[in-house]
C-alpha cells in the first residue's frame, strides 16, 4: 500500500488554508453583529417641554389719522396734510416712539338719483402710528383730537423689547426644564439610564402680536375727556425639543 506524500509547496498551501479559515471563523464570533450594535447606539427619546412667562404691557400702539371732505381733490387733500402736519408736530413734541405714516388716501364721493351715479366731493385720509408708554398715551390722544385727528382706528398693548427678550429667555429656561423633567419620569419607570442629549430644537420663542383694544372702544375714546388707557399683560411662550439617548 502506498502512502501519498505532499510536496513542500502544496503543504504550505494547507497550511495557509487553514489558518485563514480560522481566523475567519474567530472573527465572525467574537465581534458583535453591526446590526445590533447599531440599535443599541440610536436607543433614543424624544420629549418636548413648554415654557410661558407673562409679562405686563408698559406701551401703547396707537394708530390714528385725519379725515376730512370737501369738493375738490386738491381742497381735501391740501386740508388734510395741514391738519396730519399738526398732528404730527404735537407726536414729535411728546418724543413718542416709531412715528410712521400709515396711510394716505384720496377717495372721491357719490350720490345716486334717479340710478345715476354723480360726483359729490373727494373725501381725504391721512393715518399714522406710534409707541408711548401707556400712562402718557391717554391724554396724548386727547390733544391729538384737538390738534386736527378726527379718527382712531386702532389701540394695542405691548410690553417693553428689553423685558420681552427677557421673558424669552426666562421662558426657554422653563421649556428646557420640562423637557428634562419628562424624560427622567419615563427613564427612571422603565428603569432606564440617561446616557447623554444628542439633539436640541428650539421650536418656538417668540411673543405674540400686540394685544388689540376692541375697536368699538378705540372709537369711543375720542369723545372722552382725559381718556384712561389700562394696559394688561403680554405672554410670552417658548418650547424645546431635546432627543436623549438611553
Amino acid at each position: 500500500m502506498s502512502v501519498a506524500r505532499l510536496s513542500s509547496s502544496s503543504w504550505g498551501l494547507f497550511t495557509a488554508l487553514s489558518l485563514g479559515i480560522g481566523l475567519v471563523g474567530l472573527v465572525n464570533f467574537s465581534q458583535t453583529p453591526p446590526v445590533i450594535a447599531q440599535e443599541q447606539q440610536m436607543r433614543t427619546l424624544t420629549v418636548s417641554g413648554q415654557g410661558t412667562v407673562n409679562i405686563p404691557t408698559s406701551l401703547t400702539q396707537v394708530q390714528l389719522g385725519v379725515e376730512v371732505q370737501g369738493k375738490t381733490a386738491d381742497q381735501v387733500q391740501q386740508f388734510a396734510a395741514k391738519r396730519t402736519s399738526a398732528v404730527v408736530e404735537l407726536l414729535r413734541s411728546r418724543n413718542v416712539e416709531k412715528l410712521e405714516t400709515t396711510g394716505i388716501r384720496l377717495n372721491p364721493n357719490y350720490s345716486y338719483r334717479n340710478d345715476q351715479q354723480q360726483l359729490t366731493g373727494y373725501s381725504a385720509t391721512n393715518t399714522v402710528s406710534f409707541r408711548m408708554p401707556t400712562d402718557k398715551v391717554g391724554s396724548l390722544m386727547d390733544d391729538a383730537v384737538k390738534a386736527g385727528a378726527t379718527r382712531i382706528d386702532r389701540i394695542s398693548f405691548v410690553a417693553a423689547d428689553n423685558a420681552i427678550e427677557a421673558a424669552q429667555q426666562q421662558a426657554l429656561k422653563q421649556a428646557t426644564q420640562e423637557a428634562q423633567r419628562q424624560a427622567d419620569a419615563v427613564l427612571d419607570t422603565l428603569n432606564l439610564t440617561k446616557r447623554e442629549i444628542v439633539g436640541i430644537q428650539v421650536n418656538n420663542a417668540s411673543a405674540p402680536p400686540p394685544r388689540p383694544l376692541m375697536m368699538r372702544q378705540a372709537n369711543m375714546v375720542a369723545e372722552q375727556a382725559d381718556t384712561p388707557v389700562i394696559g394688561g399683560e403680554q405672554q410670552v411662550q417658548a418650547s424645546v425639543t431635546l432627543q436623549i439617548r438611553y
